[in-house]
């Protein structure tokens, strides 16, 4: 490994007059935990919505829909859009909030590293975001470098793939990868249960 880090190298080119290019600057790096550090801060916001209309309706005798209402003034006055649409986040499921956080993170022209972002995801939304992924590099100018361990987004994704458990990090096709293998196995293995009716 230490070998390979030391062989690698990276340049940010120049453009058509020769001036250096520079990373853009609203690039971005997202870990896992960042996505569910934010998932956690919706939910507590949430946890304090509840607890103001309880404490109003506790303090000035009044129904849980009068509160709701009062809260919802007091929401208007003293927060941004932004954050009223984080607790309209609370509707979704942690996969649903998690795929919006990530695609509300992502503009055009910029670079982003991407440390398992399909933590919290169901398969058909790690596809989802494969494709989506797909379509920002293609059509509008982004780079992404992606750390992942989803068969579903290695699958999914154009992009070159390195093996990081191999010795000199060769590129590999995405069912190479020797636990993309033992996922393969293990469905096979388990044959008949799927195949019931055709056997």
């Amino acid at each position: 490994m230490d070998k390979f880090v030391r062989e690698c190298s990276f340049g940010v080119g120049e453009d058509d007059s020769g001036k250096r290019v520079n990373i853009p600057k609203d690039s971005l790096y997202i870990k896992s935990e960042d996505i569910l550090f934010e998932i956690k801060k919706i939910q507590q916001e949430d946890a304090l919505e509840r607890g103001y209309v309880f404490e109003l309706m506790k303090q000035k005798g009044i129904g849980k829909e009068a509160a709701e209402k009062s809260f919802v003034s007091y929401e208007n006055s003293f927060y941004s859009r932004k954050e009223i649409m984080q607790f309209a986040q609370e509707k979704y499921s942690n996969g649903e909030t998690t795929m919006q956080l990530l695609l509300d993170a992502f503009i055009p022209d910029q670079l982003y590293l991407l440390d398992e972002p399909e933590v919290s995801l169901s398969p058909e939304n790690q596809v989802k975001l494969a494709e989506e992924i797909n379509k920002m590099a293609r059509f509008l100018g982004c780079q992404f470098i992606i750390a992942t361990h989803s068969p579903f987004m290695l699958g999914t994704l154009q992009a070159k793939i390195y093996n990081l458990d191999s010795e000199c990090m060769d590129e590999a096709q995405w069912y190479e990868l020797e636990y993309i293998r033992y996922f393969y196995e293990f469905f096979e293995k388990h044959r008949h249960l799927f195949c019931k009716d055709t056997i």
